[in-house]
């Protein structure tokens, strides 16, 4: 059984269960779609069981499939770690690093990763960004090695290392109202058209922390989920918001946005690196987690300043 398997089927398979459709995958791949059907055929054919099912225009997993997918993203991570393993012999750091961020922080990794691979030419990238369960996902079934969000997943065995600030603060156009109060007090918000993010957002866990704290309850006029699609509003004037402010470091240096004078905030919590527990991770991810632990202290210090920035400009906007 499984003898005539070739990695290029378990790479068909993996493809067509993250993105979910043949004519998804074959785009990915470079492949016709009948080509990315042959492959599956002869996959189902070598396990004696049909690995897909249709559902419309989606491919859906049968629970052989699953099974598949789960051996299949394994056995492709060793393949790829053997290879990064032979490269480390010759003194080479080569191989993909796979990363996964939650949509907050792809405003922040892009940066550092321009930065580690320019050092380091023959490492290739594989960004996913996603909502944190997405990412927390892609980390159980090995899609990516590492992760970077605030909030340690608890429904995952994981290892966490915090890496820089990560600050928030409730965000309005600077014309708005409020902006010319002296302080801002958490109830008058409600009365503001509240936008904020999703149920399982780090934002919103800070925020209806923040709350909490004060014994009110949290009255959002709107979840959403897109930092831009709230930048937009309240940029519009239609709202303030609750969002982190590396999301909106543009706008609030070019002055489309700026920070509610609202006791005890920015709230301060942190970026974390994250990979599952009980999974040797890969020499170039390694890397990179060590690439983030040793340039902390620079990108902490750079969260300083920033934050120096943004208080003396709300101090600008309220004095005006």
């Amino acid at each position: 059984m499984l003898k005539a398997t070739t990695f290029r089927q378990l790479k068909t398979l993996q493809t067509v269960a993250r993105v979910g459709s043949i004519s998804g995958a074959a785009v990915e791949l470079h492949l016709t779609q009948p080509a990315v059907s042959l492959q599956l055929s002869q996959l189902g054919q070598a396990a004696g069981t049909p690995l897909l099912r249709r559902a419309g225009r989606e491919a859906k997993l049968t629970a052989a499939g699953e099974v598949m997918v789960r051996y299949a993203n394994e056995i492709l991570g060793l393949w790829n770690q053997a290879g990064e393993e032979v490269a480390a012999l010759r003194g080479e750091l080569g191989g993909t690093l796979r990363i996964g961020a939650i949509t907050t922080a792809e405003y922040l990794v892009p940066p550092l990763l321009v930065q580690f691979t320019r050092a380091r030419p023959g490492v290739k990238l594989q960004f996913r960004i996603g909502h944190r369960d997405e990412i927390v996902r892609m980390l159980a079934t090995h899609e990516i090695d590492l992760a970077i969000m605030g909030r340690q997943p608890r429904e995952l065995r994981t290892q966490a290392a915090a890496f820089a600030k990560h600050p928030m603060a409730f965000i309005a156009s600077p014309s708005h109202p409020l902006m010319s109060a002296g302080k801002v007090q958490l109830g008058e918000l409600e009365l503001a058209n509240l936008l904020i993010r999703e149920r399982g957002a780090d934002t919103r866990a800070a925020v209806e922390a923040l709350f909490k704290a004060e014994g009110l309850k949290l009255h959002a006029a709107s979840e959403l989920s897109s930092n831009e699609a709230i930048k937009q509003l309240v940029e519009a004037g239609l709202g303030v918001a609750f969002l982190s402010l590396h999301a909106c470091a543009l706008e609030l240096k070019s002055g489309l946005l700026a920070m509610l004078p609202v006791p005890a905030t920015p709230i301060e919590r942190a970026w974390h690196v994250v990979h599952v527990s009980d999974r040797r991770l890969p020499h170039v991810a390694t890397a990179f987690r060590d690439f983030l632990l040793e340039s902390s202290a620079a990108l902490l210090e750079g969260g300083q300043k920033a934050e120096g920035a943004r208080k003396r400009a709300i101090r600008k906007v309220v004095t005006l």
